[in-house]
């Protein structure tokens, strides 16, 4: 092969590389597969600051703005003192519960005469979101949960104030562990 068309084929060869080439890119880096994510819609929130810090008295939670959120959320509206809930212990709480939807009150300890409910965290006797949401607590702690439907009843209703797939919200006050 003579040197004519030996550096005809390098340049050609050079050209194709340039005109596939990016102008960020060095010619050696390998392509980034880029994969387009969907960006999921805002989740709606409650209005936390609204929610009363007398855990002596009864909370009450106003109708959330917005899409509901598709994982547990827990927010501390008091801290409580001591040692914290961890699974296995038996609580005693007060609590108000709403559904996302409606924003209706379904249930509230506070209602019946002002007892609180005692149960085994962990121990499967209440909705999963209140297993994982109440370890942590100490006592003298107000938190709020948010538990979407598969932490919840999911596609069972077990009253009418509480839909299939309904996003519940509970305000639950620690009053103690044992």
């Amino acid at each position: 092969m003579t040197r004519a068309p030996l550096l005809l084929a390098c340049l050609a060869l050079a050209l194709f590389a340039f005109a596939c080439g990016d102008d960020e890119r060095e010619a050696a880096t390998p392509q980034e597969s880029v994969t387009a994510t969907p960006t999921p819609a805002a989740a709606g929130s409650v209005d936390v600051a609204a929610i009363s810090k007398d855990v002596t008295a009864k909370p009450s939670v106003a109708k959330p703005e917005g899409e509901p959120p598709v994982e547990l959320q827990k927010t501390d509206i008091v801290k409580g003192k001591g040692a914290p809930v961890e699974p296995g212990d038996t609580v005693s709480v007060q609590y108000v519960g709403n559904s996302w939807s409606t924003g209706v009150q379904f249930d509230a300890s506070w209602d019946r005469g002002g007892e609180p409910f005692e149960f085994p965290v962990g121990a499967a006797q209440v909705i999963p979101g209140w297993d994982q949401g109440i370890p942590g607590m100490k006592p003298g702690g107000r938190r709020l949960l948010v538990i979407p439907p598969d932490l919840a009843y999911g596609t069972q209703s077990p009253s009418p104030e509480i839909g299939p797939n309904e996003t519940l919200i509970f305000v639950v006050d620690l009053e103690k562990i044992g």
